[in-house]
């Protein structure tokens, strides 16, 4: 059985109920979906909020195998909130020499808003997580559990810091080779390194990453 803290390899297919594809590591729903992601492993660990929370909670206590899981919005991206479409001015989008048009997707200071009407001099957008009040339905197979320790760190260092660092597990503690100037944010996360893989972290700044 799964339990918590467990890392596994899955395949993965998220789609609405309707049947639209929005995420995948599987080659041929990407293309039917003509999503550009690239198709690739997915390790993570269960329970520490690097996958939806609702997907965790489902496979915890089950056995290595294939799923259909149904989600509900609170268990997915959430309910649909009013507060979260708002009204931004015109001249903010001039300010950045943009120009809103209906269905045009934009960043603000880290938040991906939707248009979702122009007039005059205002601009309604929506910062809702597009999937947010919908169901969504995955279809997860599990491939192995994953017991390297190699394999948990790298998968670790994805999810935090979306780098490949170099590093070694040397009595009980893994070392981290760092790029110049990440020294201080990757310590940050000593104790979630603790936490999830048991080990302590030791952080090496480097001056350059060498060639592998």
């Amino acid at each position: 059985m799964l339990k918590e803290k467990d890392f596994i390899e899955i395949e993965f297919t998220g789609k609405t109920k309707e049947g639209e594809i929005f995420d995948s590591n599987v080659k041929k729903d990407l293309e039917k979906a003509k999503l550009n992601i690239e198709a690739k492993p997915f390790v993570y660990c269960l329970g520490q909020g690097m996958f939806l929370k609702g997907i965790d909670d489902f496979l915890i206590g089950k056995k290595i195998g294939e799923y259909e899981i149904e989600l509900t919005p609170e268990n997915a991206f959430g309910k649909r909130e009013s507060r979260l479409i708002q009204i931004i001015p015109m001249k903010v989008f001039r300010e950045h020499k943009a120009t809103p048009v209906q269905g045009a997707m934009f960043h603000f200071d880290g938040r991906i808003g939707k248009i979702l009407a122009v007039s005059g001099g205002r601009v309604i957008v929506d910062f809702n997580n597009p999937l947010a009040g919908k169901i969504v339905i995955y279809n997860i197979k599990i491939l192995r559990r994953v017991d390297n320790i190699n394999e948990k760190i790298k998968a670790l260092n994805d999810f935090l810091f979306k780098k490949d660092f170099d590093f070694e597990v040397k009595d009980k503690k893994i070392i981290l080779k760092v790029e110049k100037g990440m020294k201080n944010f990757v310590e940050l996360f000593k104790d979630k390194f603790k936490e999830v893989l048991g080990l302590e972290l030791e952080v090496e700044e480097i001056k350059e990453k060498p060639d592998k």
